[in-house]
């Protein structure tokens, strides 16, 4: 996987001071942070860990702009250059405190706004950052407190693909589902429409599959053998309505290695969302062929082709079928 350079344009960090019973309070930031080292160095490991998450959504923007703002206030700012970043970013963190006190939120954060270009992609970065407490040692070899952000404690994170929400993409906004309730405040602030549809995720999670195992250039029979393993259990969840979970996927298909898939799977570049059901039908191409002419319509199982059921002769260009059932063979003498 190729290692795309981020670069820090712009960043605002504010505060939310939250706890249980208590109202939200923001502390705004005066001006914009400086896109140093330690800011690339942030963002880098906020990359890092979003990418390395799974459990990710992915949608677009609600049409509600009155009650989901940050569409406008995105429009307002990047199209029509009427506010700058800073403002934008106290915007957010307005937001961000009003709906800390509605949904009664227990724990603050750092509201981190930042404009980064990855690769050829202008992206925007929101995100709900915990603190914690660790130890440093002082020139005079004293130990001392060092507060640092804690991404272990992240509320939530958004990712926005500007060009993509410019050109009018379904799926320019990506989001960390957070565990029970905490993903929905978040996703509120976002304003974001999940656009999750179990067949089309399963058709690309099947394609990608199927990129892999070619990848991977296996003997044919371990490769329907994996494309097997991943049928068996895609078809489980599907019969019974549970999500696929990208993890559990890569062991069962991969159960020596199954790291490579799982990079895959969850990679952002693959852009296969997480949490859905896989649709039963269309997962039928990792273990069946299908196809179809003017004059005729065919279906068999890729083991077929192993165990001579099936072959294909591609000097003549002719699909030989063996073991014909009596009764299409009774309907074929009938046509002579």
């Amino acid at each position: 996987m190729s290692t795309v350079q981020h670069t820090v344009t712009h960043l605002v960090v504010h505060r939310l001071h939250k706890a249980a019973d208590t109202p939200a309070r923001v502390d705004l930031r005066e001006a914009e942070c400086a896109p140093d080292a330690a800011a690339v160095r942030l963002v880098e490991r906020l990359n890092a860990h979003y990418a390395s998450r799974t459990g990710k959504g992915f949608g677009r923007f609600e049409e509600d702009e009155e009650r989901f703002p940050l569409a406008r206030w995105l429009r307002e700012w990047r199209l029509e250059r009427a506010t700058d970043f800073l403002e934008l970013s106290r915007r957010i963190a307005a937001q961000v405190g009003a709906i800390a006190d509605e949904e009664e939120l227990e724990e603050g954060g750092f509201i981190m706004l930042a404009l980064v270009r990855e690769g050829p992609t202008d992206c925007l970065w929101l995100t709900v950052i915990g603190e914690t407490v660790g130890t440093a040692v002082s020139g005079g070899l004293d130990l001392l407190d060092c507060p640092h952000l804690d991404l272990a404690a992240l509320r939530g994170a958004g990712r926005i693909d500007l060009e993509g929400w410019q050109r009018g993409e379904d799926r320019y906004l990506g989001f960390l589902r957070g565990r029970g309730s905490s993903g929905a405040w978040f996703k509120r602030l976002l304003g974001c429409s999940d656009v999750i549809v179990a067949l089309q995720e399963t058709k690309k999670l099947v394609q990608t599959l199927g990129r892999f195992v070619d990848e991977q250039q296996l003997e044919p029979a371990a490769r329907d053998a994996m494309l097997e393993r991943a049928h068996t259990h895609l078809d489980a969840l599907g019969e019974s309505g549970t999500p696929v979970v990208f993890e559990e996927l890569a062991r069962e298909v991969c159960p020596d290695q199954p790291a490579p898939l799982h990079a895959l799977l969850k990679a952002e570049e693959t852009r296969i969302a997480s949490g859905f059901v896989p649709n039963r039908r269309a997962i039928r191409p990792l273990v069946r062929f299908s196809a179809s002419a003017e004059q005729w319509k065919l279906e068999f199982d890729r083991s077929g082709l192993h165990s001579g059921a099936v072959h294909y002769d591609p000097a003549t260009d002719r699909l030989v079928l063996s073991g014909v059932p009596d009764y299409l063979k009774r309907m074929l003498a009938e046509e002579d």
